[in-house]
């Protein structure tokens, strides 16, 4: 369970510095993006269920990146203080996709 709680505040976390530095992307505050990761986190899990784990946004190929994108994008419609145009979605999942290469928030 800590751990869950942990991969969350790290994904909120990361969603905050990319809302800074990605333009077109945006999080309100540590509230809105720790319920925006949860938000994302099952909505990539629906997506892993429906599809099969090869479109995963965790397979790291390019339509795990095409669906991480699209899996950002469609949180702003859920969420109120998330929001991403489409190259803002493209270019978060791009930066969220190189900084779980190095930080790893899924639990292993």
């Amino acid at each position: 369970m800590l751990q869950t709680i942990i991969r969350f505040i790290v994904s909120a976390i990361v969603l905050m510095v990319v809302g800074f530095l990605v333009p077109g992307f945006n999080v309100a505050g540590f509230w809105g993006a720790l319920i925006s990761a949860v938000v994302i986190a099952l909505l990539g899990y629906i997506v892993e269920l429906l599809m099969g784990k090869s479109v995963s946004p965790r397979s790291r190929g390019f339509v795990g990146f095409i669906v991480a994108a699209i899996v950002i994008y469609v949180s702003q419609f859920i969420v109120p203080t998330i929001h991403a145009t489409v190259v803002g979605s493209l270019i978060a999942a791009f930066v969220i996709g190189l900084v779980d290469a190095f930080v790893p928030t899924e639990l292993r």
